[in-house]
This record gives structure tokens, sequence and C-alpha cells, in this order.
């Protein structure tokens, strides 16, 4: 029941209290909350202002104040290089969901397993892209590649190319046949796709310790 007041309409005590549950579960309110290593920050804080308060300053010595600000500053240094400032779980994403334009989790096997899967339907174009996926996307498994948010074919060619030098000229004509499809629009063929496949088998069999002995 809403009743006017000067033509302000208020809300009785059940439709407030029903308005104030409906904002209050708004994420954004979830997000405004300190994590742990705010709380004990501000807990470390108010103890050394209490520590060092003039009720305080005159019962315990000078040295003994210096010990503990060293202690407690060492123990937060400790805290951040161990773990770090923690991160709010909504910017926390699925590590390698996103890969080359397209938010896609399959893994190496599954996107191997689809992209001959196309290319038995002789859709060349799907396959080269997915081939290409799958070519990253081992890498990424194998904790061989660490590519930036956003790096395109090309980048992630580099990056294989340092790693497996004897194949450098092989990976970025892979990247090219990736880009020629899925930016150029120009068609793929089945001999791309199996200089492509050939390119990713070899990459899968190789280790980074076998180029640089």
């Amino acid at each position: 029941m809403i009743r006017a007041l000067d033509d302000v309409w208020v809300p009785d005590g059940d439709e407030a209290r029903q308005w104030a549950e409906q904002e209050l579960s708004d994420p954004r309110y979830a997000d405004a909350k300190p994590t742990w290593f705010d709380l004990v920050a501000r807990d470390i804080g108010r103890f050394l202002a209490d520590l060092f308060s003039s009720d305080n300053g005159a019962s315990v010595g000078p040295s003994a104040l210096i010990v503990v600000s060293v202690i407690v500053f060492g123990a937060l240094v400790a805290a951040l290089i161990i773990w770090g400032r923690p991160r709010r779980a909504r910017a926390i994403r699925r590590p390698g969901a996103g890969l080359l334009g397209a938010d896609d989790d399959r893994s190496a096997a599954q996107l191997r397993a689809d992209a001959d899967r196309a290319a038995r339907g002789g859709d060349w174009d799907e396959a080269t892209v997915l081939r290409f996926r799958a070519l990253a996307r081992g890498l990424l498994e194998r904790d061989l590649i660490e590519p930036s948010p956003g790096a395109t074919a090309q980048a992630i060619a580099r990056e294989v190319s340092a790693l497996f030098p004897a194949e450098t000229a092989q990976v970025r004509q892979a990247a090219l046949f990736f880009d020629d499809v899925r930016y150029l629009r120009h068609p793929a063929t089945g001999e791309r796709y199996a200089e492509l496949a050939a390119t990713d088998d070899r990459l899968s069999a190789l280790r980074p310790e076998a180029v640089t002995a």
C-alpha cells in the first residue's frame, strides 16, 4: 500500500522493505564489499594507529614500536609477494576461453576432431579455422605459449617460432592460411588444410628441449 503525502508517493512498511530488498540484491553491492585483504589491512592500520597514539606511546618504548612496525610491514610485503592482491570474482575469467577472436572453450582434441569432420565434409574454410585454433589451444594446454588477450594468429606464430625455430616458416604459413580464411574471406583448399594439419601434428610431438639442445 502506497499513500500520498503532499503529492509525494510514500511507501508503507511492507512496500519499503520490498524496495530495499530489490535494491540490495543488485550485484554492484556485492562487488563493493571489501576483500579479506582489505579487512586485514584495515585492522593492521587501526592497530598501528592505536599503538602510536599518545595514550600508548608513553608506555611502549620507541624500540618496541620500531620492531613491531618492521614485523607488520614485513608480513604485509610477504603476503603481497605470495598471494598478491585478490581480484574480484567478476574479473576472473575462465583461462583460455577467448582465443583468436572467438569465445571458444573446446579442447585441442575437440577442435581437431571438429576440424577433421569439417574436412571430410569438404568445408575447408571451417576446417582451416578450427585446425589453427587447435594448434594454438594445444600449445596453451601444454603451457608453452601465453598469448596476450586478443592476440592474433601472427602473434601466436611469433611465440611458436621463438619456441621452435625450425618450424618458423611452417607456423607462419599456417597463420596466413587462418587469416586468409577468417578475415580476408579467401577460400581454403584441401592442400592448404593438409599442410596446416601436418604442422599441427609436428608441433604436438615436439618438445622445447628437443629444439634447443
